[in-house]
């Protein structure tokens, strides 16, 4: 009598998955997210879900979310195995948009999706999102790895992030006190930031640049690849002892799409060119694209990352604080009163 044999499947790893590699990364991002901890975090990396309890000290808090990515920066990041910074990116795109609002962030989590899992590669990733929420002040308490085969080419990977954070109800920023004779504050980019990259890599295409070469002393591809800055800290501590009455974060849309949505439809912003010089990094993308003004300022934050509109008689304080803060801010421009249809924002 013979016993009989069961036909062995197929098991997960023979579909591509590496199960021992994912095992692996828990370990490295662990620690990671420990050093993101702050009050409020419950439970964090390691469960089904993550728990946050909202500061007491808020009496009426409302929380504010904000989603995004980093968009086609990441095959910039592709073609230069660079992967410790876009995980910053990943978290300014997010905690600076939600600042907008008055917010401040609370917790973070992220969405790392590939073909195959590379350890290192990963690890570098989520390395720089815990930068990141160091930098935000905020807790890394959760997030996704999905390893699909077949999904993604060898070597690349999706990323996106979502932040929650908190605000005083009465203190809600949105824009309604601006009036006119405000005063417009820039505050400077670190680059290119997250935005418009399908346009840089277009120029960097059609121009056959050499990404090792000299941009006002350090190479083009550190300029390109420079983080986003975190305007998280310096804002929050402002407010503390100005009024300030409107935000706008400078993404997709540049400065003349950006800064018209946080105001009311009574007013618009002149903001003086004269105010501040065109950083080197768009320089170079300009004339070797031979990209029109106009363009420019539709698709890139052009040397602003960040604006705040204050009354004028905040307008030196806020200046000097954020200037102590460790900030590159200026006086860019006023808000004036709208007429008719015409565009909210105009470069003058």
């Amino acid at each position: 009598m013979t016993a009989s044999r069961t036909p062995a499947g197929l098991s997960y790893r023979e579909a591509g998955v590496d199960i021992d590699a994912g095992d692996a990364l828990v370990e490295r991002i662990k620690p990671l997210a420990r050093s993101t901890l702050r009050d409020g975090v419950l439970a964090g990396i390691g469960g089904f879900g993550a728990l946050f309890e909202v500061p007491k000290r808020f009496r009426e808090p409302v929380l504010v979310s904000g989603t995004d990515g980093v968009g086609t920066k990441l095959k910039l990041a592709f073609q230069l195995a660079r992967h410790d910074t876009v995980g910053i990116d990943l978290v300014a795109m997010s905690v600076n948009d939600i600042l907008v609002q008055g917010a401040e962030p609370l917790f973070f989590l992220d969405y790392f999706a590939c073909g195959k899992l590379e350890v290192d590669t990963a690890a570098a990733v989520v390395g720089g999102i815990a930068e990141g929420c160091r930098q935000a002040g905020c807790a890394l308490i959760g997030g996704e790895t999905a390893e699909m085969p077949g999904m993604y080419p060898d070597g690349e990977y999706d990323l996106a992030g979502f932040a929650v954070g908190v605000v005083e109800k009465s203190a809600i920023i949105d824009g309604r006190a601006i009036s006119v004779g405000d005063t417009i504050i820039a505050l400077a980019s670190s680059g290119p930031h997250s935005n418009g990259y399908s346009l840089i890599r277009r120029v960097l295409s059609v121009s056959k640049a050499d990404l090792s070469a000299d941009l006002d002393g350090r190479a083009l591809a550190d300029a390109l690849m420079a983080p986003t800055r975190i305007y998280v800290k310096p804002v929050l501590d402002l407010m503390k002892t100005v009024p300030v009455k409107g935000l706008a974060h400078i993404t997709g849309g540049g400065i003349v799409e950006n800064v018209p949505r946080v105001l009311p439809d009574t007013v618009a912003a002149e903001i003086r060119g004269s105010s501040w010089s065109l950083p080197p990094v768009f320089q170079w993308l300009q004339r070797h694209g031979d990209v029109a003004d106009g363009e420019m300022h539709r698709v890139f934050n052009c040397g602003i990352g960040m604006v705040l509109i204050v009354a004028a008689t905040d307008a030196e304080r806020t200046v000097t604080a954020l200037t102590a803060a460790g900030e590159q801010a200026w006086i860019a421009g006023t808000i004036v009163p709208r007429t008719g249809t015409e565009h909210q924002t105009r470069i003058i």
